[in-house]
C-alpha cells in the first residue's frame, strides 16, 4: 500500500520522555549558544565542527548527525548559497558570509535537532539580514501555529503565509523562495521519524495532532529562485539561482498543557508570549 493511503504510524512520548529530550534539546541550545560566540572571520568550518563534538561529548552525549547514513561530521554547516547539509572542512569564513549551523544530539536515547543561521561580522546587504530574520520568524509562525492546529499541515500553511506577507509591504531585494522537497520531521528516538512537516502548503493536510507529539520544523529559503542541485559529495544542496540561503529549525513537543520549544533555552516562552500564546511548563524547572 502506498504510504500515502495510510495514515503514518506517530511516536507519541510520555511526560517523563518529554523531560528526557527537553534535556537533549536545552544542551543542543547550549552548544549553538558556544557556536554563535566562536563564530568569526577566519575560523574553518571544521574547528566550528570540532568545538560542537568536543562539548557534546564532554557532556555525556553523543552527536547524532555523525555517522547518520554515512555523514562524516557532528554538525552541518552551510555557507551563503549552500542550503543546507554542508560539510565542515578547511573553508575559512569570511566577514559578511550567510552560515546555517545544523546539528543535534542523544541523551540517554533521545534526540534533538536544531538549525541557526549567523552572518559572520558586518552584513553584505540588508537583503541578507531580512532572509536570516524571515526565516527565523517563519519558524515561529510555524511553532505558533502547531500550538492550535488540528493536522501537521498547518503548521507549512503557516509559514508559507508569514513568508509571503513579509515579502508584501516594503520589501526590498529578491523574493524568497522555499527550498522544495525538503521538510521537518518528527523527532523522538530516532533523528528522523514521521511525520513529515513541510515548510509550505501540500494537499496532504497530514496527521492529527495529539498531546506527545514532538516534531522537528525547519523552514529554508533562498534569495531569488528556489532551483537548487546536490554537490559531488552527496550532501551539500547548493542554491543555483545566484542567492544566498537560511535555515532555521527547532525541536518541539505537543503536551496536554501547550507547546514546549525543546531545543530553545527558555522553551521559547518569550516568542510565543509575544504571538500571545503561553508555553507549556518546562519540566527541567523546579
Amino acid at each position: 500500500m502506498s504510504p500515502r493511503l495510510r495514515a503514518p504510524r506517530l511516536q507519541l512520548k510520555t511526560p517523563e520522555q518529554i523531560a528526557l529530550m527537553r534535556r537533549s534539546g536545552l544542551l543542543l541550545s547550549q552548544v549553538h549558544d558556544m557556536l554563535s560566540e566562536s563564530l568569526r572571520p577566519g575560523i574553518t568550518t571544521g574547528r566550528l565542527d570540532e568545538l560542537a563534538e568536543d562539548m557534546i561529548r564532554d557532556h555525556g552525549a553523543t552527536p547524532n548527525f555523525l555517522g547518520y547514513q554515512g555523514y562524516p561530521r557532528t554538525v552541518c554547516i552551510s555557507v551563503n548559497e549552500e542550503v543546507v547539509h554542508g560539510i565542515p572542512g578547511e573553508r575559512v569564513l569570511e566577514e559578511g558570509d550567510v552560515v546555517s549551523i545544523d546539528g543535534g544530539c542523544i541523551v540517554e536515547g533521545w534526540h534533538s535537532d536544531a538549525a541557526r543561521t549567523h552572518i559572520v561580522g558586518a552584513p553584505r546587504s540588508a537583503a541578507d539580514e531580512a532572509l536570516v530574520a524571515v526565516t527565523e520568524q517563519s519558524l515561529w509562525a510555524g511553532i505558533a501555529a502547531l500550538a492550535s492546529a488540528r493536522r501537521v499541515g498547518e503548521v507549512g500553511a503557516a509559514i508559507e503565509d508569514f513568508v509571503d506577507d513579509a515579502m508584501t509591504d516594503g520589501w526590498h531585494g529578491p523574493a524568497l523562495s522555499h527550498l522544495e522537497g525538503f521538510g521537518g520531521h518528527g523527532i523522538g528516538t530516532a533523528m528522523h521519524m514521521e511525520p513529515d512537516v513541510m515548510n509550505y502548503r501540500t494537499h496532504d493536510k497530514g496527521p492529527k495532532i495529539a498531546p506527545g507529539l514532538c516534531v522537528a520544523i525547519e523552514p529554508m529559503l533562498i534569495q531569488g529562485p528556489g532551483d537548487w542541485r546536490m554537490l559531488e559529495d552527496d550532501w551539500t544542496v547548493v542554491a543555483t539561482g545566484g542567492g544566498r540561503a537560511a535555515h532555521a529549525e527547532h525541536s518541539v513537543a505537543v503536551t496536554e498543557h501547550g507547546v514546549l520549544v525543546l531545543t530553545a533555552a527558555d522553551g521559547g516562552a518569550a516568542e510565543l508570549a509575544a504571538r500571545g500564546i503561553v508555553a507549556a511548563p518546562d519540566p527541567l524547572v523546579a
